[in-house]
Order: C-alpha cells, then structure tokens, then sequence
C-alpha cells in the first residue's frame, strides 16, 4: 500500500505533534520547581519515552506506506498544533497545567485526524488508538496532581 498525500499529511500532523510533545516534555523535566518536583520529574520522564516511542513508531509506519516523514525542527515548529512552552524555570503547577494542554493538544490532532486515517489504513489508525490511550491516562495522572477534590469526605459515625 502506498499512503495518500492526506493519509501522508494526516499522519506527518501526527508526527509533528509528538516531536513537539518530547520536546516540551524534556523542557519541563529540565526546569520544573516547586512541590511534587520529583514525582512530576519522574512522570514527565515517561511522557517523553512513549511521545519519543510514538514517534519513531508514526514515521516507520509513513516509510512502510512509502510516505516521507519529516521530523526537521523547522517543520516541527511550524506545523505543531501544541501552544510553545516557556523558557526558564517553571512551577510544578504551571508546568502540570501546560503539560495537560500539551498532552490534550496531541490527542486533538489524533482524533481529528483519526477518522480519515481509518478509512485509508485501519492499521495506523489502530496505532492512533493506542497513543490516545497512552497519552489520555497521562493527562489525567499528571492532571490529578493539582486537582482538588469537589466535595469533602466525612469518616462513617463510629458505633
């Protein structure tokens, strides 16, 4: 099979994404302060492992369908639909909340373009879901971490 120019786009949009979300990430890892820095140093960490994995996983997958990835910085840049990060330090709880865009940003492009990706190749739209997955679970474990809770929790009458 060989890719469309839109599955190529599709999935080029995909890319670009995740490259920015590694990025960012390691940005994040780089410069965090503030509470809860060595566990969001340590998730951030393995947010960049599968966004870096993703990646790599979306490009061979445009070379077995004979599209060309492009990976360049320059492209990243221009065609990320991730809002830029900051330079500098940055608080746990500004970096929690970026990471969270980020992270939400990637899986935007995944399902805007999951549905053209799946009529022309259910195969890479199965690699979408499973990114969607990931990358969902991460938003909502690094969300978590400056959550409050909506209601309080009273302790059972003692008898």
């Amino acid at each position: 099979m060989k890719a469309s120019p839109t599955l190529t786009n599709n999935l080029q949009a995909v890319l670009a994404d995740l490259i920015e979300l590694h990025v960012q990430g390691k940005q994040a890892h780089w410069n965090i302060v503030g509470t809860n820095f060595r566990d969001l140093h340590l998730q951030l960490d393995e947010i960049v492992d599968a966004a870096r994995q993703f990646a790599d996983d979306t490009a061979e997958r445009m070379r077995a369908l004979h599209a060309l990835p492009d990976g360049r910085s320059s492209t990243v840049a221009e065609s990320t639909n991730l809002a830029p990060f900051p330079e500098g330090l940055i608080s746990t709880k500004d970096a929690t909340e970026r990471i969270v865009a980020a992270l939400e940003a990637a899986v935007g492009t995944m399902r805007k373009v999951h549905d053209e990706v799946d009529e022309e190749d259910p195969t890479s739209a199965d690699l979408l879901h499973e990114f969607i997955l990931k990358l969902e679970q991460f938003a909502w474990m690094v969300n978590a971490e400056t959550m409050e809770p909506t209601a309080s929790v009273t302790a059972p009458d003692a008898k």
